[in-house]
């Protein structure tokens, strides 16, 4: 694919608030799409749905322009979160998306998490019926990539690719959706071959590590109480400072190339094949435009061996 999409989710959710401006985040929107981006990811769950409804308005009179991805299986509570993948909902979902985005095809519907208590091919079954109606035009799945689960022995996504050999059977996968970056590599092992082996893309989730391998975080600089990162282990002070090394040489990289540390990291991403899209998240204009930039940049196999050679980051994610 070889270009930049745009993660919408922080522009209403999971990141500080006090940044969380609609006239904002559509500029950053119209921004990236006059930049060439044309993937925007989003979720029924951001917000919830007010990711969605800030995607639609942006989208006025532009909706060719776009590929338009969201979510659904999730719902949002007061403290936490569940899974619905009963056909109902399902098919529920697809028509409160498809109002609040306010489009009337949904190019790639991803399901966000599987519900234990319903079949998987139960829910893909219905997703596939939503492609037959024509509200939707490709079926993706998010990857599950939780270490605390994980069986000895086992690799990352070894329970995501047991989910996406059994959705096959029901309906094609158009592209899986997981995290990947410079300093979280996992889905190079298993996941990425799997996808790569048929002709499935990989939708690179957080490869900038949630803003870490931009390079413009200080370690101890504190976070807005909502924001994620107030909470996530590699957002520690400790942990900020423990991975610089990471940084420092993606920055040693750009400073080379005259890029930024952000477009290093993306270029990277980027290399990892044809069928991977990273989308990195922003809230501002001038970072959706520098993102865009990061397709511009061909990394040499200098570069290359550098990055394999940094530290492998502290702190899990999960």
């Amino acid at each position: 694919m070889g270009a930049v999409g745009l993660g919408c989710m922080p522009m209403s959710w999971a990141y500080s608030a006090s940044q969380q401006r609609g006239d904002r985040a559509l500029r950053a929107v119209h921004a990236a799409l006059d930049a060439g981006v044309q993937l925007l990811d989003t979720a029924d769950m951001y917000g919830p749905f007010t990711n969605e409804l800030l995607v639609g308005r942006a989208l006025k009179g532009r909706r060719s322009d776009a590929f338009v991805s969201t979510k659904c299986g999730l719902l949002v509570g007061d403290q936490h979160i569940v899974a619905n993948g009963r056909p109902g909902y399902v098919r529920r979902a697809c028509d409160a998306s498809l109002r609040r985005l306010q489009t009337e095809v949904i190019d790639l519907y991803q399901l966000h998490r599987a519900d234990p208590e319903v079949p998987v091919e139960e829910t893909w079954g219905a997703m596939a019926e939503l492609v037959s109606a024509g509200k939707v035009r490709a079926l993706g799945l998010c990857a599950v990539g939780a270490r605390a689960s994980r069986r000895p022995g086992a690799r990352m996504y070894d329970e995501t690719i047991r989910q996406l050999e059994r959705v096959q059977q029901v309906f094609p996968v158009s592209a899986v959706q997981a995290e990947l970056s410079v300093w979280s590599p996992d889905a190079l092992e298993s996941l990425l071959p799997w996808c790569s082996a048929r002709g499935v893309g990989l939708l690179a989730a957080m490869p900038l590590g949630n803003g870490y391998l931009t390079g413009t975080l200080t370690p101890g600089q504190g976070f807005e109480p909502e924001d994620l990162r107030a909470r996530h282990p590699r957002f520690t002070a400790e942990m900020m400072a423990a991975n610089q090394p990471v940084v420092v040489g993606l920055r040693r990289i750009a400073e080379r190339h005259g890029a930024s540390t952000a477009q290093v990291a993306l270029a990277w991403v980027l290399r990892q094949g044809p069928h991977v899209v990273p989308v990195p998240g922003t809230k501002r204009e001038r970072w959706a435009v520098e993102n865009a930039g990061a397709a511009g940049l061909t990394l040499t196999a200098q570069d290359l061996a550098e990055i394999a050679r940094l530290p492998a980051a502290r702190g899990s994610w999960d």
